[in-house]
């Protein structure tokens, strides 16, 4: 996979305009929701193809539709489009564009927190499949990222927050002196979008170092997992229970899980657990889980995607910026964790 290119900055159209004219495409198309259509003043000569909005519309519906305005545009492999969104909008849009026509070139935009240090980079598109997320898709690299804090005024604090989590995660597989400063974010201050430009940026590159070694998930890729074996298994009860939450909170609680389990493994220091503990209860909230669902979670656990033959696999941690991938964790073990990780968050 080549290396894709990344971009920050305060002002997302001349970059946009730049990156179209480095070659010659017979047509340059916008991917984008509903809602994103509207951010920001695009070329008027770049036609939108519009998508709904929502994970519920993650399907091969959707992704037919593109393909369809695609065809009906007269596009071709000199094609070049632009998904301007969310992380639906990337991981669809980056899926569509890659396999029309054979794939053609495409651009990611992310206009939330969460897909700016997650969805748009990387290299993973595709779509939700029988009611499972990202089932059929493709790696693929978008050419360009391009990443921005301006759209993030028009964000909801709740979803905010949820990127927050994914920029958290970065901080702990790589630099403690990071992970300590994001500690003291404060979410009611007005965004300073420089600041907090450089705070998505070093996250961002994060994970683009870890990508590059393993592209396809091979190995080290793994270490992207953190938080996400038990927040996933979170995640999944609380919508079978309909009372969901954002991704990200449940990746926030999966941090403090995991990291219980890095001090008992690992000896994850204690003073680093306790202060990550100590805000995601500030911040995220309880998990809203009892020692009744621990059986739920465990079989979901078993069944994540990042499990070998029924095992419960995690990223854990020796200290801040010292990762080990596909760790496995003993039922028993897991069910001890979930008790001090509810400890912990003063539940």
């Amino acid at each position: 996979m080549t290396q894709q290119s990344l971009h920050f900055t305060l002002d997302v159209a001349p970059v946009l305009q730049r990156l179209a004219q480095q070659q010659r495409h017979n047509l340059v198309a916008v991917v984008a929701d509903v809602n994103t259509s509207r951010l920001m003043a695009l070329d008027p000569a770049w036609p939108v193809i519009e998508i709904p909005d929502g994970e519920d519309h993650k399907t091969l519906d959707t992704v037919q539709q593109v393909w369809q305005r695609l065809h009906e545009l007269g596009a071709t492999r000199d094609s070049l489009v632009i998904n301007l969104g969310g992380g639906m909008v990337t991981d669809l849009g980056g899926f569509a564009a890659a396999t029309f026509k054979r794939g053609m070139r495409f651009i990611n935009v992310p206009t939330t927190l969460l897909a700016a240090v997650d969805a748009a980079v990387g290299g993973k598109t595709g779509f939700n499949y029988q009611g499972l997320k990202n089932q059929i898709g493709a790696f693929a690299l978008a050419s360009d990222v391009v990443i921005s804090t301006r759209f993030l005024d028009t964000l909801p604090m709740q979803q905010l927050k949820s990127g927050f989590a994914e920029v958290l995660k970065h901080a702990l597989l790589s630099d403690r002196a990071a992970f300590l400063r994001l500690l003291d974010h404060d979410f009611d201050a007005p965004i300073d979008h420089a600041a907090l430009l450089q705070q998505v940026q070093a996250a961002v590159l994060v994970k683009q170092r870890i990508v590059d070694r393993d592209p396809r998930e091979g190995g080290e890729r793994k270490a992207l997992n953190l938080g996400h074996t038990v927040g996933h298994a979170i995640e999944a009860l609380r919508l079978q229970r309909d009372c969901p939450v954002p991704h990200g909170y449940a990746v926030a609680w999966g941090l403090v899980a995991e990291a219980v389990l890095s001090h008992l493994r690992l000896q994850f220091p204690s003073d680093d657990l306790y202060a990550l503990a100590r805000f995601v209860s500030r911040h995220y909230g309880p998990t809203g889980i009892t020692c009744d669902d621990y059986d739920a979670l465990i079989d979901a656990m078993r069944h994540d995607k990042k499990s070998a033959a029924g095992e419960i696999n995690c990223t854990l941690l020796a200290a801040v910026g010292d990762y080990r991938v596909a760790q496995t964790i003993e039922p028993a073990d897991m069910r001890s964790a979930l008790d001090i990780m509810r400890d912990l968050m003063g539940e």
